[in-house]
């Protein structure tokens, strides 16, 4: 169960960074539909550390908002687990 955590932690985080990338290039893009089923399968943390350490869809209502309480209920349910 760590292991699955840190590895889709990390796949969104890099997932969100090569996004930016993308988008400032203006290449084809990671469809939203994937960040957040990277999100809701374990790896809200890790897209949200991307989110604002790339400064990538920090305008999206979605996700300036959803994604810390998604976030924040994965944190509980991680911390349940491990009890």
């Amino acid at each position: 169960m760590v292991q699955y955590g840190i590895v889709i932690n990390l796949l969104a985080f890099f997932v969100m960074g090569v996004d930016k990338y993308k988008a400032k290039r203006r290449r084809f893009r990671t469809a939203e539909r994937t960040l957040w089923l990277l999100a809701w399968l374990g790896g809200a943390l890790g897209a949200m550390a991307g989110m604002y350490i790339f400064h990538h869809k920090t305008r999206h209502r979605a996700f300036r908002y959803g994604l810390p309480l998604l976030a924040a209920a994965e944190l509980f349910l991680y911390w349940r687990w491990m009890r």
